[in-house]
């Protein structure tokens, strides 16, 4: 069962257009049909943390700035308060840890380019090429949270990201709504 939805997601995820649907943002359960996500190092996880919540920040600021589409604009003005919520959480957990910030430009979300492609398009264009960017990098969200949480290195930020796994599974879910025209 897992395998067949696994198939029907890389089968709708190439019927999109690749400037909709960015590569930086493909979660590993869509490249491989056996995969475990490993936790990053606490360092690493909390340079990951912080430019996810700063992309959905600029990502939502963008699509309330380009879309008049009112399930798009709901959901950016959501993922605006939500992940500004969960980076002073972070801010917190990473000073309780005693961990700095350690970003890694190899590494994925490649949020710079998904912003660009996003920012050079406009109207419906711009509404799914969102929706879709949205659905990637909550996918990797989820992979990397439910990694951390089961094996991160460091209490403090486990606990973070223990409680932000089930919101990032949550918004992965009303982004696949939105993105499939459901919402």
């Amino acid at each position: 069962m897992l395998i067949a939805r696994r198939a029907a997601l890389k089968l709708a995820l190439a019927a999109v257009p690749a400037a909709y649907v960015s590569t930086a943002f493909v979660s590993s359960a869509l490249l491989s049909p056996a995969y475990a996500v490993d936790a990053l190092p606490a360092a690493r996880f909390v340079g990951w943390a912080q430019n996810f919540n700063d992309y959905e920040i600029a990502a939502g600021r963008m699509a309330l700035a380009k879309s008049g589409n009112e399930i798009v604009r709901g959901f950016a003005t959501r993922m605006i308060a939500e992940h500004t919520e969960a980076a002073e959480i972070l801010v917190k957990s990473r000073s309780e840890a005693g961990v700095s910030y350690a970003p890694d430009p190899a590494a994925q979300p490649n949020t710079v380019a998904v912003l660009q492609r996003l920012n050079a398009l406009q109207g419906p264009e711009f509404d799914t090429a969102y929706a879709n960017a949205e659905v990637g990098s909550h996918m990797n969200a989820v992979d990397q949270l439910g990694a951390y949480s089961q094996n991160g290195d460091n209490g403090a930020l486990r606990r973070y990201a223990q409680a932000q796994f089930p919101k990032a599974k949550e918004q992965l879910e009303v982004a696949r709504r939105m993105a499939g025209g459901r919402s």
